[in-house]
């Protein structure tokens, strides 16, 4: 746990400050987009195939291996100022990232108990908003334009894999299962596959370009960690209230209620960036409060449908659908930025989020509810990143389906 904290402050700061020297050096909004998009090819790559580093030399040695390459990848964006190299960078960057947090979440899902997953879940769920906010706090340390950051970046990624390389635990094994195509998710639950894909979608679009959106509406360096920071860790605000509600009523109520929320709220963040103040802070954590919820009860939802014995694989199915959406989110939102300006991106979001209302209203009609009892319970899952265990186990599955 606490190598995947070290991570995710690295990475947030990596992300946001990435955003940041984009700008500065005069970028066009569209290479932004594929470049930032780039990071989430990488971690679809990664969720393929760095199994088999993992599967060659173990799970240490692989994760040693990781850390040092992105360690290298970060220092190596302040050496070579191109948009074509950061663009190799980035997928490094999460092909590795990906391996990284597959061996540290394997590692903690085999140690936990029955009886301690829960408990277990909620704090992985909270470092993951926790750290990845902290890390926006870095930001104003230094000079973006410099090399500073990316040394400090660096730094801290070397540091996570310290306690990794110093535990006695013993190397989790490999999750055996039967992968699920996405055309069968689709026969399990429309809903689930479009909810996912929309949320890798508008969760990526943040990430990869809100420190794009803050510089052009004028934010300071320090303003634009504040907006990052107030948008991830308002993400913790309503998993679990949400969670509860979802779990009492049917599912696709509070997702039509919580997409249509997070629509107003891209409008009111769009309206409070003309005069940024407090107001646009204030709907900043609003909006991560609630779009940060999107992939988990997609996901529940989902769940509820699925036979018990297809859960790890339907899990699976439904990461490759957010891995989908979260490489074309930022190049969507890059292109829509260059044709609006910064209204592009939360306008791109507010889209979005309003069609995903309008399909679950579509879907209310056409398919039954599930009772109480027939639901899966609700667990949230940080949709900022993806769930190695089932990666891991799904990966795996595929290359056992390419041998036979």
């Amino acid at each position: 746990m606490l190598s995947y904290g070290l991570l995710l402050i690295a990475n947030g700061l990596f992300s946001t400050l990435l955003g940041v020297r984009t700008t500065i050096e005069g970028f066009s909004t569209e290479i932004v987009g594929v470049i930032m998009g780039s990071y989430f090819f990488g971690l679809f790559l990664g969720a393929r195939y760095a199994v088999s580093v993992v599967a060659a030399v173990g799970h240490i040695r692989s994760f040693a291996a990781f850390a040092s390459v992105i360690s290298i990848t970060a220092l190596t964006h302040a050496l070579l100022v191109n948009p074509m190299a950061w663009i190799v960078m980035r997928v490094a960057s999460g092909f590795c990232m990906a391996g990284m947090v597959m061996v540290t979440e394997s590692w903690i899902n085999e140690r936990a108990s029955n009886e301690m997953r829960g408990r277990i879940l909620s704090i992985y769920m909270t470092t993951n908003y926790a750290a990845a906010g902290l890390g926006q706090f870095l930001l104003p340390l230094a000079d973006p334009g410099g090399f500073h950051l990316f040394s400090l970046t660096s730094i801290v990624f070397s540091l996570a894999l310290v306690p990794v390389l110093l535990t006695r635990a013993k190397a989790p094994r490999p999750v055996q299962a039967k992968p699920v195509k996405l055309s069968k998710l689709y026969q399990i639950s429309p809903l689930g596959l479009i909810g996912s894909f929309c949320a890798g979608m508008v969760n990526a679009m943040f990430y990869g370009m809100g420190p794009v959106f803050t510089r052009e509406i004028g934010l300071s360096l320090t303003g634009t960690s504040m907006f990052m920071a107030s948008i991830i860790l308002g993400g913790l605000i309503l998993q679990w209230p949400i969670g509860r509600l979802s779990d009492r009523t049917d599912r696709r109520f509070v997702i039509i209620g919580v997409a249509f929320a997070t629509s107003i709220a891209c409008l009111f963040i769009l309206v409070f960036a003309r005069m940024p103040g407090p107001g646009l802070f204030a709907s900043a954590v609003i909006y991560g409060s609630l779009a940060f919820t999107i992939y988990s009860l997609s996901a529940a939802h989902t769940n509820d449908f699925a036979h018990p014995e297809e859960l790890i694989q339907t899990a699976s199915a439904l990461l490759v659908a957010f891995g989908v959406g979260a490489i074309f989110g930022p190049i969507l939102a890059a292109f829509m930025m260059g044709w609006f300006g910064a209204d592009g991106l939360f306008g791109s979001s507010a889209v979005i989020t309003a069609l995903l209302g309008f399909y679950t209203l579509y879907r209310v009609k056409v398919r039954d509810a599930k009772t109480a009892a027939e639901k899966s319970q609700f667990i949230p899952v940080p949709s900022t990143q993806f769930t190695s265990e089932e990666i891991y186990g799904a990966a795996l599955d595929e290359r056992e389906q390419e041998r036979t």
